[in-house]
């Protein structure tokens, strides 16, 4: 099975929406709140989503070498088959 890094705000409807996702399936994922995150490595951790995603936007999932920013079920399914 791929890797599955899930970059997330703990706010964020879309971010819930993709841990429930991965939860409900039993699928293994790693993942990081980045707003509740020490400054310093807030900022590093943004800076790293940004250079991964091109942008700041959460979530950011990362499925093996696939990057997808947002929830987009169809495309999460589709790495994950890869």
């Amino acid at each position: 099975m791929k890797t599955v890094m899930l970059y997330a705000l703990s706010t964020c409807p879309f971010c819930k929406m993709a841990k429930k996702f991965f939860e409900t399936r039993n699928i293994p994922f790693n993942h990081v709140d980045v707003d509740l995150l020490e400054p310093e490595e807030k900022e590093k951790t943004v800076q790293k989503v940004q250079e991964i995603s091109g942008r700041r936007a959460f979530p950011v999932i990362v499925i093996g070498e696939t990057v997808i920013v947002g929830y987009d079920e169809l495309r999460i399914k589709e790495a994950l088959k890869e």
